[in-house]
């Protein structure tokens, strides 16, 4: 990468693009509805059972005009979902300020181990153990997404959820490899702690993208 181009990335002007793809959102408060998914390459988080494990490495996904993405975006819809990798690994003030002059409604899932940086209309937090969110995050998440892999994950989704705003959605989703073991605690859980809702991967159920 020459250094222009390493300039632009760090400016946001240029970001590594894994994938893009219209389709159903399918975990959360927004499950359901259609949106455009921006997939940033780049994590350092390092999730065992992540299952996008080819996002991790910035250096695979080409630098791509911030420009063009959105370009891409407005053809397909209204609402757009950022994800990752960890898309707040780099600096998202240029994608959502262009987003937003689409007029576009601007998700962001984050595992908030960085600093929050653009404009979103909504954000979902789901932290890792590994490495936790900063409190700009915190402060501003609206929806907790708290990965069930085992049953310490309730342990620590109690203590995350010490930590956001008392409007912010409380979410228990199963690891999906997991799921036939920890839906049925994570059913009993929910009922024993109704500030708790349960969130499923849809999508994978529906087999799509």
């Amino acid at each position: 990468m020459t250094q222009e181009i390493q300039d632009l990335v760090n400016q946001g002007k240029m970001l590594p693009l894994m994938e893009e793809f219209y389709t159903i959102q399918g975990e959360g408060f927004h499950k359901g509805t259609a949106a455009y998914f921006i997939r940033i390459g780049g994590c350092d988080v390092g999730c065992h059972w992540c299952d996008v494990k080819e996002s991790w490495i910035a250096s695979l996904h080409p630098p791509t005009d911030t420009e063009k993405i959105v370009a891409n975006a407005k053809k397909y819809s209204d609402t757009v979902v950022v994800t990752g990798g960890e898309p707040l690994t780099w600096d998202m003030t240029e994608l959502t300020r262009l987003l937003k002059t689409e007029g576009m409604q601007i998700h962001i899932e984050t595992s908030g181990a960085y600093e929050l940086s653009g404009i979103w209309d909504w954000i979902c937090l789901s932290p890792k153990k590994m490495k936790l969110p900063t409190q700009s995050v915190y402060e501003r998440a609206h929806e907790l997404k708290v990965i069930i892999y085992n049953n310490d994950d309730f342990r620590f989704a109690e203590e995350q959820a010490e930590k956001v705003s008392r409007n912010c959605i409380l979410y228990l989703q199963p690891e999906w490899s997991k799921r036939d073991k920890m839906i049925p605690e994570i059913v009993d859980y929910v009922m024993k702690h109704p500030k708790w809702k349960i969130s499923l991967q849809t999508h994978k159920y529906l087999n799509i993208p």
